[in-house]
């Protein structure tokens, strides 16, 4: 069975390398790629891939502040990012983050295998050049903390679903027998809960967590390749580039 793989690379040249050389894998499956973090977790939280790479350093959110956000929503999908930035702090502020990798892009096209791998196998991989930090400075692998839907109480997971659902806050209060003064005051509490922000949000998180139905999936994602383009052939012998 194939590891569904998400790609958010600000750069598009290397955005589409990483999708023809990800995509030449037998067990790995682009399911989709973007160039910003909103758009990484807005698809992240929709489709719940087994790996989501991120470019540390992207439009609207940043890959630790979108690897921080999905690991609140989904701790069970696998998180790496992507960058030349070999600076201790950036390292340490991911792993905080809770990535699960850290890939330099000059690495070769081997190692970024062993490293895709090792992650979705369950083990943190750090390239060999920022390694050290993780000794050096004390950070080591987290345990996956509790999750955050874990922490709502019986009401604000009702009052999720049905918002989710589409139901306003006067239409959710009618349903449960309370007032939208009430239904608005929980609907504040679980979305602080939850790292949400808008009702889009936490809508794609109800679909990643079962609560409500997913929609029927589109032919193709943003970024993805027509069905019929002929697929561009991998180049192995040159390391990963980019910002």
């Amino acid at each position: 069975m194939k590891s569904h793989v998400l790609i958010a690379e600000s750069h598009p040249l290397l955005r589409r390398r990483l999708r023809c050389l990800i995509g030449a894998l037998a067990d790995f499956e682009v399911i989709g790629d973007c160039q910003d973090g909103r758009q990484a977790l807005r698809l992240a939280l929709a489709h719940a891939p087994e790996l989501v790479l991120l470019d540390l350093f992207m439009r609207e959110l940043n890959g630790i502040e979108t690897a921080a956000q999905i690991k609140r929503c989904l701790p069970q999908v696998r998180v790496a990012v992507l960058t030349t930035d070999r600076t201790g702090e950036y390292v340490r502020a991911a792993l905080h983050a809770g990535v699960d990798g850290y890939i330099l892009k000059d690495a070769s096209y081997d190692e970024l295998v062993v490293a895709m791998r090792s992650i979705v196998g369950g083990k943190k991989f750090l390239s060999p050049d920022v390694s050290q930090y993780r000794l050096d400075h004390g950070v080591s692998p987290v345990a996956p903390k509790k999750a955050p839907w874990d922490r709502l109480t019986a009401r604000e997971r009702s009052i999720w679903r049905l918002i989710a659902e589409g139901r306003t806050n006067r239409a959710t209060a009618e349903l449960l027998a309370i007032s939208p003064k009430t239904v608005e005051k929980h609907r504040a509490n679980l979305m602080y809960k939850l790292g949400l922000r808008n009702v889009a949000e936490l809508t794609l998180a109800a679909q990643g967590q079962g609560l409500i139905a997913r929609p029927a999936a589109a032919t193709t994602l943003p970024g993805a390749s027509a069905p019929n383009a002929p697929a561009e052939a991998p180049i192995v012998s040159t390391p990963l580039r980019g910002h």
